[in-house]
């Protein structure tokens, strides 16, 4: 009867505990999974379904019942009744689970500690007294788990078989604080008795499963936060007495599997499609996508030369040649000299700008009646914006044997054109790097644009013939109507007839433009499904798909296309009248008969990118306004026009944005005129 008692004694004092974690539990397994009902996708590599890894946490260890007989060598005065503690757990694990199944199976072994302290008692001699333990095992846990929703979240439950390791108590009487000039009784430490050494007992958890690796990577590891429930039932730790032990563990788990390629039909996904159904998306793809098209491009030689911060030297990334190098120089081959730091992209053409001063100095030599004034502009003064003029100057005197009186210099505070965004406390480094420069100013017709005077003239063109290489026909356009206002962001899961799948994204913008080479690879055709995962601002998701075909095209060797273009000031939208002229009298007249024009417009970073967007739009329908005018001047309909606005989008942008040359050439407009196919 005593024994039944203290049974049910026990069972009270656990009861609340086992309310709040039981509460605590189920509340954080109706949130996760809520958040993780939406989270089912289809990946192109599998998940394994064997893991393994290592699993560390801490035991929080919660006595009750009573013991006082410690060994037969020491039964302390007064029985202890309650206590708690935190020991560690540290073991491998092994897990199963088939792809796509709600069930698997777990395995973990390793230490694990019970360890706690007692609540403090007092003896009849009112001697406060203290008794821990180090209690401690190795476990074996093989448990059953199910993921209820098929998703990150798994529940696990199972036996636990404990081999019994360490039984060290720490007792200790304190003296009458009555009495304090008592001698202080030392601790006793020993082995509890009549310990079990085995226990049966059970535990029921639960985890989440945090994905570390990218879905198209095949060796997978996951991070898992866990928390497990072990109660008291068959944890009693003696054979004697009532003492049993109830324990919380939370801690993290590792794990790393390998996955397969999935090469079968496609994964039925569950949708949760809320907020607005009607959300349109489709595809543009053109009829045929060009791989490649040789291409006669008219660069703008654009008349700065731009200075480092600090600096009035001419920057290392221009090309200098020295008296020797001169009598090899030739414009129409610009690839002998070529700039130390060459930035990776649009190579040809920056080629030809990091030139702009030996092609200068070259036409000056071919053509002695040229005079040009250099006007250097520095913010810290005239003078300094001089000695960058003068440095300029220097060079093409000693490398050209230019007669210095062909050369007038001037210095400035402000550009006679600035880079300025008035209120805009944003990129003001940036702007200021694209004001310290050096122009150079020439009314001599042999150095300029075809048809252009003046001293705020372009220079005449490079003229450039190379392999443009997914040109802009060649893009499959993507659009999602409306999402800015729906989406956080969307995605792109484009599957071919074989079920290999490609994922893009993510994107906030509307439309998406991607190289069709890109999506094609190799294969000269192919049938596609697109499919769009769309995050909406209330964090449900929403998948729209469509179908497209597409096939990659060799235009013929004969076939050649041009490519013209228009640079525009710092936050201009206007071209101005010199390059109005340009597109009317020289661009126009020779866009084939039933030719197409495509037309893009850019912009540099500088700025807000929504504002950058609108103004590539802009510059693009000012050029293909002034192209249309000319075109109906000359009474001709058979032109088809298309127009694009690329904004700062670097992944598309013709420069980077790294030096202010870059940034000035991305303030463009690109005229592509191709033949009729």
């Amino acid at each position: 009867m005593k024994t039944t008692n203290n049974f049910k004694t026990g069972l009270r004092k656990a009861w609340p505990f086992n309310n709040i974690k039981k509460s605590l539990v189920l509340n954080v397994l109706i949130l996760t999974g809520i958040t993780n009902a939406f989270q089912a996708q289809q990946d192109s590599i599998t998940q394994p379904s064997w893991w393994i890894g290592v699993a560390a946490g801490a035991n929080f260890n919660f006595y009750n019942g009573s013991t006082q007989k410690l060994n037969s060598d020491l039964t302390v005065p007064v029985p202890f009744h309650s206590g708690n503690g935190t020991g560690l757990y540290l073991g491998p694990l092994v897990e199963f689970h088939s792809p796509g199944s709600r069930w698997g199976a777990m395995f973990q072994a390793g230490y694990d500690s019970r360890k706690g302290s007692f609540k403090e008692i007092i003896t009849p001699c009112n001697c406060p007294a203290d008794l821990s333990t180090k209690l401690s095992y190795i476990t074996v846990e093989p448990s059953v788990s199910f993921a209820p929703f098929k998703g990150n979240l798994y529940l696990y439950g199972g036996p636990r078989l404990a081999f019994n390791l360490d039984k060290s108590f720490t007792y200790h009487q304190k003296t009458n604080p009555d009495y304090p000039e008592q001698t202080t009784n030392p601790e006793i430490k020993g082995d509890l008795s009549d310990v079990n050494p085995i226990l049966i007992s059970m535990q029921i958890g639960m985890g989440y499963n945090i994905q570390l690796s990218s879905k198209d990577k095949k060796s997978k590891f996951v991070l898992a936060p866990y928390v497990s429930f072990q109660p008291y039932f068959g944890q009693s730790p003696r054979t004697i007495e009532t003492w049993n032990v109830t324990t919380l563990r939370a801690g993290l788990a590792f794990k790393f599997g390998r996955g397969k390629l999935y090469t079968g039909p496609p994964i039925p996904v569950e949708k949760a499609e809320v907020g607005n159904p009607d959300t349109k998306f489709y595809v543009n793809s053109p009829k045929n996508i060009p791989i490649e098209r040789r291409v006669r491009e008219s660069f703008p030689l654009r008349n700065y030369v731009f200075f480092d911060i600090g600096s009035n030297q001419i920057p290392k990334r221009y090309v200098l040649l020295n008296k020797d190098q001169v009598k090899d120089f030739k414009e129409n081959q610009l690839e002998v000299f070529k700039p130390k730091n060459l930035s990776g992209r649009s190579n040809r053409q920056m080629l030809a700008y990091y030139n702009v001063l030996n092609i200068v100095g070259d036409r000056m030599v071919k053509k002695p009646t040229i005079t040009i004034k250099l006007v250097g502009s520095a913010e810290q003064g005239p003078e300094d914006g001089k000695a960058m003029a003068e440095s300029v100057k220097k060079y093409l005197v000693e490398a050209f044997a230019i007669e210095p009186a062909r050369i007038n210099t001037e210095g400035r505070t402000n550009a006679k054109i600035p880079s300025e965004a008035a209120g805009n406390t944003k990129d003001l480094d940036l702007i200021a790097e694209g004001n310290r420069r050096v122009t150079i100013e020439t009314v001599s017709p042999t150095l300029l644009m075809e048809f252009q005077s003046g001293s705020d003239a372009p220079l005449m063109p490079i003229e450039i013939l190379g392999i443009q290489e997914a040109p802009l026909d060649s893009y499959v356009t993507f659009i999602v109507e409306g999402s800015k206002n729906l989406y956080k962001s969307w995605s792109l899961e484009v599957r071919d007839e074989k079920g290999n799948l490609q994922n893009f994204g993510p994107y906030t913008k509307d439309k998406v433009s991607l190289p069709g080479k890109t999506i094609l690879g190799n294969r000269p055709e192919g049938d596609y499904k697109v499919t769009m995962v769309g995050n909406t601002k209330n964090g449900t998701t929403i998948r729209k798909e469509t179908s497209v075909h597409m096939v990659l095209w060799s235009p013929p060797k004969d076939e050649e296309g041009m490519r013209y273009s228009v640079i525009y000031e710092f936050d201009e939208s206007k071209s101005s009248a010199l390059y109005e002229k340009y597109l009317t009298d020289v661009v126009t007249p020779k866009i084939p008969k039933d030719g197409t024009i495509i037309i893009h417009g850019y912009t540099d970073i500088i700025g807000d990118e929504d504002h950058n967007q609108k103004l590539s739009a802009a510059r693009a329908n000012d050029v293909k306004s002034i192209i249309e005018s000319g075109l109906a001047k000359a009474v001709r309909t058979d032109v088809k026009i298309e127009i694009y606005g690329f904004g700062e989008n670097e992944s598309l942008a013709p420069f980077e944005n790294k030096f202010p040359e870059e940034r000035f050439y991305n303030r463009t407009v690109i005229i592509d005129i191709i033949p009729k196919k």
